[in-house]
């Protein structure tokens, strides 16, 4: 996330045949969420007393970060090491003093390489797939949706892209050809339940290829491509714990650009894949009323999954950058075995307004205001229709330092 702002400062210092970096940021959010609920179970509105409404004090998208890396060139090769912290600035779910802030190494990887024939990587990082839209999303440096809590908020995870988490991987990247640059890597298997009790032998495959240019209109375009299989739960009906599913193949791909003219940046995306989203999650009882879309293959869903999102920048004379963006995901699961028989739509949108305020070269000033909407219907085959309508709107400000 290094390139996340240009606040980013980090300290260099020379150790011998190598070069140590120290980086990362602490941040924290005030937000306020008022959320109204609409829940009809089997066509009939249900009596549903319990919103989340909240107010929060906690990290935004960006987890506080605490990264140290160094690099060196040996032998005609350019190696390097990343280890990256992550941790909330939350008292917790619960608001005891005793709990939340968890410690969450998210990067610890290696790369070696040379300028004339890329760069190969192994270890953990950000994932290839969908990586460029969290990276050019605007809310990165704020809120976004979700709540500040034990880690991070969500921003439009969920509501405009998938989210690329932090994935084992072993990947190459090409030397950059006048802009033009590609990535492809195979990596860890997932299984949040969308495995069963099947060991995650599968493993993944994510690739994305880009170019960038300068001038009086920079920017950038890219589309990336993910494919994992999924192998379903062959155990037989009333075992503990089985998922009943049959295997399946999460696939995807992305396509992006971003401009930037003068003071006036402007970013589209869109995704389309199967197997990708979760957001079927809270749809199914008026005991849920939260629907955590965006993370890949959670649920076990065979869903079918489209959405993006489109943000516009102006950076006025005093360096204050006002954003708008509007994103939506949508995803539909058609889930037919033997023992499973269930349907999903889910569309979840956000519009986002933002006012990011540079106090300093590493000081972020944030003002935030967020407006989601959540639609899910939910119909066992021969069964009558399940909704759940859901609205936050959230006013989220604070302040994020880099150094």
């Amino acid at each position: 996330m290094a390139f996340a702002s240009s606040a980013q400062a980090g300290i260099t210092i020379p150790a011998g045949d190598w070069t140590v970096d120290i980086g990362g940021n602490v941040n924290a959010f005030y937000s306020k969420n008022d959320q109204s609920v609409d829940v009809k179970i089997a066509g009939v509105k249900q009596a549903y007393r319990d919103p989340q409404d909240t107010n929060t004090i906690g990290a935004g998208l960006l987890p506080a970060q605490f990264g140290v890396g160094a690099k060196s060139r040996q032998n005609d090769l350019d190696i390097s090491v990343q280890f990256s912290f992550f941790t909330g600035t939350s008292s917790g779910a619960d608001r005891s003093a005793l709990t939340g802030n968890e410690l969450n190494i998210r990067q610890a990887y290696l790369t070696f390489g040379d300028a004339s024939w890329g760069t190969i990587k192994m270890g953990r990082d950000l994932g290839i797939f969908a990586s460029d839209a969290i990276l050019n999303d605007m809310t990165l440096l704020g809120v976004g949706n979700g709540n500040p809590g034990d880690s991070s908020t969500l921003g439009r995870i969920g509501s405009g892209y998938i989210y690329a988490d932090w994935k084992g991987q072993i990947a190459y990247t090409s030397p950059n050809w006048n802009g033009f640059q590609f990535t492809g890597g195979v990596v860890e298997g997932w299984t949040n339940g969308a495995t069963g009790a099947t060991p995650a032998n599968k493993v993944g495959f994510e690739a994305k290829a880009s170019y960038d240019w300068t001038g009086d209109v920079a920017g950038r375009v890219w589309t990336s491509v993910l494919s994992q299989k999924h192998e379903g739960d062959t155990r037989a009906a009333g075992v503990a714990g089985v998922n009943n599913f049959d295997s399946y193949t999460s696939r995807g791909w992305d396509l992006g650009a971003k401009v930037a003219v003068s003071s006036f940046g402007l970013v589209g995306y869109y995704y389309d894949g199967r197997g990708l989203d979760s957001q079927a999650s809270g749809v199914v009882s008026n005991q849920v009323v939260t629907t955590t879309g965006g993370l890949q293959f959670l649920g076990a869903q065979k869903t079918d999954d489209k959405g993006g999102y489109i943000q516009g920048t102006w950076t006025i004379p005093t360096g204050t950058k006002l954003g708008l963006s509007w994103g939506q995901n949508k995803s539909e699961s058609d889930i037919q075995s033997a023992t499973n028989a269930n349907n999903y739509k889910v569309d979840n949108e956000t519009w986002i307004v933002g006012v990011y305020h540079p106090l300093t070269k590493s000081l972020n000033l944030v003002a935030e205001y967020a407006d989601q909407e959540i639609t899910g219907t939910s119909k066992n085959v021969g069964a009558a229709k399940d909704k759940i309508e859901i609205n936050n709107q959230k006013i989220s400000v604070g302040a994020i330092l880099f150094f």
